[in-house]
């Protein structure tokens, strides 16, 4: 879940693979598709010790408010409203948190298993990773992590075949390693680096200007930014950045993310010095970020209020002067997505007029003319773009994969993108006039290997490729679907051993999904994941409603007053799980992440019957206030707004704080989330925790585990990471019935 609208301008994503098969179900399922506190001796456990086979009888006191408010003339309860406060500044909620971590400590090592996956996940862990280089000045900058370092560092190579020189190691930053290195980008000379510091996970950034040809840190530091891209002007001189006004004391996790602006910082001065270039004071839910054309010339600034990609689009010619903005698109009414420019030509990615997206140009220098179209829309939905050398690179989405094409900057097609096999293709970056791009490749099994393409020859040669630490050839990879409650037809991939398949064995499953804000989930490599395929379990992914996967009316299915849908849909991909024999009748887990975590707290409310165990981790948790927290008020365009009497009795509906069913039997759960989330702030799985220990919902435990110094997950240490997930999968596998064999693999 992000805070901006999403940006394809960075990266492509490609899900290549025969599929005819599934081609011709998805296609039958079309119509249907578009038709839609207390110290912790106060707790404890019934015995003198603590067995994860019994029941949490005493879980730590949380004091119930007689807080009451009437929503459209609903009386609504709030008795934890009080978990809302900072965990830094309320001493009842630090207690709170710190009996429950500690509950949850002794129950979680007192697992059996825990402590051979968390061995497993550092061996998978422990091979060298790249990330996709960027070229600037003929130095080439990319991120290297050896394998357990808790961050990943940055190197430079002086030309392609250079020897790499390291640049910022941000392992010594901190001393638990949660300061990490987040958003970077070189001036087009190479000589500066403008990069990003992350701290304890927060969405907030310092930025700081690094000199490459010294490797030494300017003293410029730039504050309170977020959700802000680095554009540097043509020459190298500064770089325009997004911020938001300070927050008040005591507030900088929690309050809402309004009045950003857009600012000029220039090289070796103070921020009390930046310029303002755009700001809306009387529009204060607009957020403003920028990009500068490959050649320098151009200042182009999009604005936007939500997550929805609907977009207002302003101009400046860079020279000598102060940067003069004139509106080149009004709106915010559709998306608008620079994807290169040649001289004052803008070539956009638009949904003006054309559902599935074109391409059309705009002329910089003479705004109010109209959009000339390059590539018109067709029967594939595009999804990203960018332009390399002299020719556009477009992704478009097709039957729940993403197929990759070259095109002229006429429009004429030149051919497909070669790819390596089947997964997921990200990069892509470039400019007008250089051949050259890079873009990573990976895998449900393999991780990823860079790739250097060059536009003008088509030809594609390795940059680096990690050692594995397993044999991929032993697992399978199976494309399913299964139809929904209203027969809609959805997609699953099935991840498990080869062995598991040719003998028709049942396993525990995890279950994972998101279904939201237009996400698409692709292959992708997971160590964590690859250790529980490995202790011979299945993952299965299923494909939801409100993801991307099919374009608008897939996502259009899924959010507002159509949420449901994804619930039914995930409900059915588990009794399917179950009738096809992929999992036992008490086999199957489910977990999802963020508007995942609201997911699975809403179908285990709706469902607790399906599952042996659930995670929710980082969850939007009470649908009728997370709008008043950081970034909440962008999530109303998938949502709906609890302040609107239409949207209320959905969002009340299926809240997972407000509709756990006392008298059932719910299956165990591990509610996941960091102090320092200030995406999803951890108020919403505090609440909901509490709620579920005081509510009759049988003898499984219901637990939380609070990450210090973490936020949303973006900027984690591997430490704390793997950390995480072999709690999460020691704790899912003893309800699922996996057993794990404490030998090395």
């Amino acid at each position: 879940m992000t805070g901006r609208g999403s940006s394809w301008s960075c990266g492509l994503f490609v899900w290549t693979k025969d599929v005819e098969r599934m081609r011709t179900l998805i296609r039958s399922a079309l119509p249907a598709i578009l038709l839609l506190g207390m110290q912790p001796a106060a707790w404890a456990m019934d015995g003198a010790d603590i067995a994860p086979t019994r029941a949490v009888t005493r879980y730590p006191a949380a004091a119930r408010l007689d807080l009451v408010e009437d929503h459209f003339g609903v009386k609504v309860a709030d008795p934890y409203r009080w978990l809302e406060n900072d965990v830094r500044a309320d001493p009842a909620v630090r207690d709170w948190v710190e009996s429950e971590n500690a509950l949850t400590r002794r129950y979680i090592d007192a697992l059996p298993g825990r402590e051979a996956l968390k061995a497993r996940m550092e061996a998978l862990y422990a091979h060298g990773r790249y990330t996709v280089p960027r070229k600037a000045g003929g130095r080439y900058f990319f991120g290297y992590n050896k394998g357990l370092e808790n961050q990943t560092p940055l190197y430079v190579r002086e030309g392609l075949d250079g020897k790499q020189r390291l640049l910022i190691d941000p392992n010594g930053w901190s001393r638990d390693g949660a300061a990490a290195l987040a958003e970077w980008s070189p001036a087009p000379d190479g000589r500066h680096l403008a990069f990003a510091v992350q701290d304890a996970g927060s969405d907030w950034r310092t930025l700081r200007v690094l000199d490459v040809d010294s490797g030494r840190t300017l003293d410029d530091t730039v504050q309170w930014v977020k959700f802000s891209q680095i554009a540097w002007d043509g020459r190298g001189e500064g770089f325009f950045y997004s911020r938001f006004p300070a927050p008040a004391p005591g507030e900088t996790f929690r309050s809402a993310n309004q009045g950003q602006q857009l600012y000029y910082h220039r090289v070796g001065t103070a921020q009390a010095d930046d310029r303002l270039i755009h700001a809306t004071p009387d529009r204060p839910e607009l957020s403003h970020q920028a990009q500068v054309t490959g050649d320098g010339a151009w200042l182009v600034v999009s604005s936007f209020e939500g997550i929805d990609p609907r977009r207002e689009i302003h101009v400046a010619a860079l020279g000598d002067g102060v940067p003069v903005l004139r509106r080149l698109v009004r709106g915010p009414a559709h998306d608008w997505r620079l994807i290169g420019s040649k001289g004052a030509i803008l070539y956009f990615l638009t949904d003006d007029r054309a559902v599935r997206r074109r391409i059309v140009t705009l002329d910089a220098s003479r705004p109010g003319r109209r959009a000339r179209e390059v590539v018109p829309e067709r029967a594939d939905t595009l999804a990203g773009g960018s332009l390399v050398g002299n020719r556009l690179i477009l992704a478009y989405m097709r039957d729940a994969q993403t197929i990759a094409e070259l095109v002229e900057l006429d429009g004429t097609k030149v051919g497909d993108v070669p790819m390596p096999g089947f997964g997921t293709a990200a990069g892509f970056g470039g400019r007008a006039g250089d051949p050259e791009t890079f873009f990573s490749f990976s895998g449900f099994v393999t991780p990823s290997s860079i790739y250097r393409f060059d536009t003008a020859t088509l030809q594609s040669a390795l940059f680096a490729r990690p050692d594995l630490p397993f044999d991929p050839d032993e697992y399978g990879i199976e494309q399913r679907v299964y139809p929904s409650k209203d027969g809609t037809l959805i997609p699953i991939t099935i991840l498990r051993k080869k062995a598991l398949a040719d003998h028709a064995i049942a396993a525990p499953t995890i279950l994972y999904g998101y279904g939201g804000f237009n996400i698409s989930l692709t292959p992708g490599y997971s160590a964590t994941r690859m250790a529980w395929l490995e202790q011979g379990g299945v993952y299965a992914i299923a494909n939801l409603r409100g993801g991307g996967e099919f374009g608008k009316a897939w996502h259009e299915a899924g959010r507002g007053a159509n949420k449901q849908n994804v619930f039914d849909d995930f409900i059915a991909g588990a009794e399917w799980l179950k009738a096809n024999g992929y999992t036992p009748a008490d086999g199957l887990a489910i977990e999802g992440r963020s508007n995942g975590g609201l997911l699975v707290g809403a179908v285990v409310n709706q469902r607790p019957d399906l599952f042996a165990a659930a995670l929710p981790v980082v969850g939007v948790m009470d649908m009728l206030r997370f709008d008043r927290f950081t970034a909440g008020r962008y999530w109303v365009d998938d949502y709906g707004s609890p302040e609107k009497a239409a949207d209320f009795p959905l969002l009340y509906g299926y809240s997972p704080y407000h509709n756990i069913g006392s008298g059932k039997d719910y299956p165990a759960i591990l509610v996941t989330t960091a102090d320092t989330d200030d995406r999803v702030v951890p108020a919403h799985s505090f609440k909901y925790a509490a709620a579920l220990q005081a509510a009759d919902i049988g003898d499984r435990p219901h637990l939380i585990r609070v990450e210090s110094r973490a936020g949303h997950g973006a900027g984690k240490p591997v430490d704390k990471l793997i950390d995480e997930y072999a709690d999460s999968y020691a704790f899912l596998a003893h309800f699922a019935g996996l057993r794990i064999d404490p030998r090395p693999q």
